[in-house]
């Protein structure tokens, strides 16, 4: 599975690791029932620690994303992804009038903010 940690970024690997996996789920990369790969496969994959992993997927399996077979490993849950894609929507959303904020209180006219936006969207 394809998961990139940066270690300089200041937020913590596990959360990067639920991060990208909830996208994954969502986007559909990760179907339901799809395996994931072991604890100790993925921590040696991304030369971290074990224990770091295992929290990743806790939170997960805490969340209904995943779930856990004894034995087998974590599988793919089947989350409501009209609630989660919501949530994210709800999130971005947060973040982008926090943005405006700023652009306005710098000065910035909403056309340069949105050239801006234009620019960034077509990076």
């Amino acid at each position: 599975m394809n998961i990139n940690v940066q270690t300089k970024s200041g937020i913590p690997i596990y959360e990067q690791i639920e991060r990208q996996i909830k996208d994954k789920i969502v986007n559909g990369t990760l179907p339901e029932g799809e395996m994931l790969p072991s604890i100790r496969g993925f921590a040696a994959d991304l030369k971290i620690s074990v224990i770091t992993v295992k929290r990743a997927y806790e939170d997960l399996e805490k969340e209904g994303m995943i779930y856990s077979v004894q034995g087998k490993g974590f599988y793919v849950d089947n989350p409501d992804i009209a609630y989660l894609k919501e949530k994210k929507t709800l999130g971005l959303e947060e973040q982008l009038s926090e943005w405006v904020s700023g652009a306005k209180e710098s000065g910035m006219s909403k056309k340069d903010a949105l050239d801006m936006l234009g620019i960034l969207w077509d990076e």
